[in-house]
């Protein structure tokens, strides 16, 4: 009952990670004295901009900004700063700026900082162009950009690819590095839960980390409690189902970016876009973001009739009330009007193009394939959806869907939809199946996975012609699908009378309208309830993964500090979980800071495996 839940406990500050990376890049900025000119990767201008504006750079000496691409310089500065990702081939770009400068006799002052942090390629690549010594290098160890109350993103959303598909470990250190700060800023956190590989290898990593430190913390009373790893391959399911939460919704439609939206004329009904931030500072987004978006319009028309009552209190004031309200209240009520007005507008286009591409059946096919009913009629979709060329990644996702909840496609189908697939879209796309394949996205069953005992025997007693039909009949029953397996241990798919009640909601279903439970979130859910991975044998066995959990300190008198849970999502998060997540936090008294290498949604995973542009 709702009368028995502990209240949710406050949320730390985590603006101090923000004050603390820009105090460490002027810092390193400093480090060249005199005017200079800053050339920026464009991946990391978005987060600069949350952290350090133009005017707080040009305090610093910062004379020109630039976007560092792929071309030629012009500059007159003497003294030239990059700030980069570690990455090759901004590494190459900069060395051959370098020697093109010595080549035409120029003599400058060359910086290089690296964020998060440089790795041995970096060097290695100068050495090899013959700049190393005409250039210096920093670190600018900026791990953690809060982009609201709640969520601290890495901004790496190379992260994915580099770990899930490649199995390059380079940013698991960075990842180890970034707890440890939260955990001397904001702890000691107390107890880790994971499951994963890669959440496992972060998780020793940081260990070391930790057992490196002399500090000790005990006496001080800790912000955060818990922690709770999970690879975001041990739930692929979440992340390739439509979003239906406003948040969501405004993602896979307009994509938010480092915490922030850009809105075109559609959107803001004049000739110009509107880019605004999108957090709980925003009133009228703080109180529909993790609504389910059938309850959106509603909550915002009554918003709009609300504003107007407080606008139309104006009338019958006298001066000294009407100076009031003028200094109090208008200037919120404007701010308030305008956002309005924009989520509005965002509804009523998220609205149309849904219509368009006929998102009603595209729920339903997805909410089938998650029960595992009429899977012929959903092939069938699917294949329509390809052969009309809607769009190669949400032709893509669904395919992924299917293999994921089938445990695999049977040999027929996967080379029947392959084929319809790179006909429709070109041939050049065989390397993304290859690469799903290797990701384990999109995988074909082999034929001793679909032959059971029971075929085998009767093919003793009928001709070849006739086992080829038995084969095709048995083959979606043969292998037990994993994804069913697990969904019937946890209860993945409510069973519900009637129909779901998405404006009064009782379970995180309700982010899916009702269809599914997200596997991640309700692993979280019966961990932190047990307290323990005890009755997840049995997943854990069908999940093929491994699970840990280790007590960091002594367990701390602190309850509410026990009570916020650091969510660590390696590999991406959906805005999908981290509503289902709040939902769950409501319900048990649990307070969770969602830290990921980045925010993701299907078509950030598929577009990352995609070798050709879309």
């Amino acid at each position: 009952m709702a009368s028995d839940r502990l209240d949710a406990p406050a949320l730390p500050d985590f603006t101090i990670l923000k004050r603390l990376a820009r105090d460490q890049l002027i810092y390193l900025l400093e480090q060249l004295p005199g005017k200079k000119d800053l050339f920026i990767e464009p991946e990391l201008m978005s987060p600069l901009d949350r952290i350090a504006n133009v005017s707080i750079l040009k305090q610093h000496d910062i004379d020109k900004l630039y976007k560092l691409e792929n071309k030629p310089i012009y500059s007159n500065s003497e003294q030239l700063c990059f700030l980069i990702r570690p990455r090759v081939k901004h590494v190459k770009h900069i060395a051959n700026l370098v020697n093109a400068d010595k080549k035409a006799g120029l003599s400058k002052k060359y910086k290089i900082i690296f964020s998060p942090q440089k790795f041995y390629a970096c060097d290695m690549i100068l050495e090899e162009e013959g700049v190393f010594g005409d250039v210096t290098s920093d670190e600018w160890p900026f791990y953690l950009l809060p982009l609201d109350d709640d969520i601290i993103s890495m901004e790496l959303p190379e992260f994915y690819r580099d770990y899930f598909l490649e199995g390059e470990q380079r940013w698991i250190g960075t990842v180890a590095r970034s707890l440890n700060l939260l955990n001397t800023i904001f702890g000691p956190m107390s107890k880790v839960y994971g499951i994963g590989r890669c959440a496992k290898m972060t998780y020793e990593m940081w260990k070391e980390l930790l057992e490196d430190e002399e500090v000790v913390q005990k006496e001080r009373k800790p912000d955060l409690g818990l922690v709770f790893m999970i690879d975001r391959d041990v739930d692929y399911i979440t992340p390739m189902c439509s979003q239906v939460v406003y948040e969501g919704l405004v993602d896979d439609i307009f994509r938010i970016k480092c915490g922030s939206v850009e809105f075109g004329p559609e959107v803001t009904s004049s000739d110009r876009s509107v880019k605004i931030l999108l957090n709980s500072q925003d009133k009228v987004f703080g109180e529909i973001r993790n609504e389910h978006f059938s309850n959106v319009f509603s909550f915002l028309s009554q918003k709009a009739r609300n504003l107007q009552s407080q606008y139309d209190k104006r009338r019958g004031m006298d001066i000294k009330q009407m100076k009031t309200f003028v200094s109090q209240e208008l200037k919120g009520l404007k701010q308030e009007h305008r956002m309005l007005s924009l989520h509005i507008g965002a509804c009523e286009s998220i609205m149309k193009k849904k219509t368009k591409q006929d998102f009603q059946e595209l729920l339903k096919t997805e909410h089938s394939l998650l029960e595992g009913f009429d899977i012929r009629e959903c092939i069938n979709l699917i294949e329509e959806h390809i052969n009309r060329q809607v769009s190669p990644i949400e032709s893509l996702r669904l395919l992924c869907l299917l293999s994921l909840t089938e445990n695999g496609l049977i040999a027929k189908d996967y080379r029947s939809l392959k084929t319809q697939y790179l006909q429709s879209y070109g041939s050049e796309h065989l390397l993304t199946f290859s690469n799903l394949k290797r990701a384990g996205l999109l995988t074909e069953q082999t034929p001793t996975e679909a032959l059971t005992a029971v075929e085998s025997r009767v093919g003793k007693l009928v001709t070849d012609k006739a086992v080829g039909k038995l084969t095709d009949a048995f083959s979606s029953l043969a292998k037990k699908s994993h994804f069913r397996g697990i969904s019937k241990k946890l209860g993945l798919i409510p069973r519900v009378d009637g129909d779901y009640d998405l404006k009064t909601p009782r379970d995180m279903a309700y982010v899916f309208s009702g269809a599914y439970i997200p596997l991640s979130c309700k692993i979280m859910e019966h961990v932190l309830v047990r307290k323990s991975w005890a009755g997840l044998e049995e997943v854990m066995r069908l999940l093929n993964n491994i699970e840990f959990s280790e007590q960091l300190t002594e367990r701390n008198s602190f309850q509410d500090s026990y009570r916020t849970i650091v969510v660590v999502f390696l590999g991406g998060c959906t805005f999908s979980e981290i509503s289902a997540l709040r939902f769950l936090g409501k319900e048990i008294g649990y307070r969770f800071v969602f830290l990921t290498t980045a925010i993701t949604n299907s078509a950030r995973i598929l577009e990352s495996m995609t070798e050709t542009k879309s």
